[in-house]
């Protein structure tokens, strides 16, 4: 059998339980009366499916006699003990407590013989068609349900499985609890009394888990707004690189369209320059002829 709780609604945070193990050396904050108040009213849900398993067996099996009952459930208790003491036994040999674990075979040994014998009882009781039907128990503990014709390996499996030991755990703890809740809560009163009379008022453990919660938000948001301030600042550098390429380029187009345009005027200034030398060379051999014609006129005369 498992069972689904769901997600806890409580904070599972190793750096707030390091702060609170420091604060309370130097504050009560009464945690404990939560603990008590929260494991109450786990068991209390467990004991209601409890009654309601057995009302539907009540409701769903053939009804017994009350000598033929007494004999089954007799059958039950030994098979109980027997799977109790295997998953104990199991456990002491897994931890290299050989010694313990023989001891509490050869208990296991004993309750087997007499489960032999309750069995043999139980099943003279009664017809043998009704004898083969499975009759079931609901376990006191867990809420499972156990089978008159388990195994005892099966029923190892249920009484050393984690669902029944951590029910047998949380039952402990709350016994433990409750023998020291009354004065507790006393105490928390006379606190918040003391502390209602000043500027200061109490802090339960349930508003410093609201208030954990807070500061955990809080720090998620904070973790988001400077990420966002980074993608921002990312994304201005990207800009400001890109328009320092662009300025870039410009001026290497800028440069470029000035060497062309210096390359044109050189070109122009050079080509004026043979025109103008072009014309020069012409010219002159006119004065010549001409300068030759007046020589010619002057030495007639």
């Amino acid at each position: 059998m498992r069972m689904d709780l769901g997600e806890c609604p409580k904070i599972h945070d190793l750096a707030l339980r390091a702060d609170y193990e420091i604060a309370s050396k130097t504050k009560d904050y009464f945690y404990d009366i939560d603990a008590t108040e929260h494991l109450e009213a786990f068991i209390a849900d467990c004991d209601r499916r409890t009654t309601a398993a057995k009302q539907r067996l009540a409701e769903t099996q053939e009804e017994l006699s009350a000598e033929v009952t007494e004999k089954a459930n007799a059958v039950h208790e030994l098979a109980e003990q027997i799977g109790q003491k295997l998953a104990r036994a199991e456990a002491l040999g897994e931890e290299g407590m050989v010694e313990e674990s023989v001891k509490l075979m050869g208990e296991i040994d004993e309750l087997r013989k007499k489960k032999a014998i309750a069995e043999q009882d139980y099943r003279n009781s009664m017809p043998a068609s009704s004898y083969q039907q499975q009759k079931l128990r609901v376990c006191e503990v867990c809420s499972a349900y156990l089978g008159i014709h388990d195994n005892d390996r099966r029923l190892a499996d249920h009484f050393g499985g984690k669902l029944h030991l951590g029910f047998i755990t949380i039952r402990e703890k709350l016994t433990e609890l409750k023998k020291t809740v009354d004065k507790r809560r006393e105490e928390r009163g006379a606190s918040e009394r003391e502390r209602s009379s000043g500027r200061r008022h109490y802090v339960g453990g349930r508003e410093l888990d609201r208030r954990a919660r807070r500061h955990r938000e809080s720090a998620r948001d904070r973790d988001g707004r400077h990420k966002d301030d980074r993608e921002r600042g990312d994304k201005e550098r990207d800009r400001t690189e890109k328009d320092r390429d662009r300025g870039d380029k410009e001026r290497d187009r800028e440069r470029e369209r000035d060497r062309k345009r210096s390359r044109s005027r050189s070109r122009s200034r050079h080509e004026n320059s043979r025109e103008r030398s072009r014309g020069h060379d012409t010219r002159e051999p006119r004065r010549s002829r001409s300068h030759r014609s007046s020589s010619r006129d002057h030495r007639r005369d």
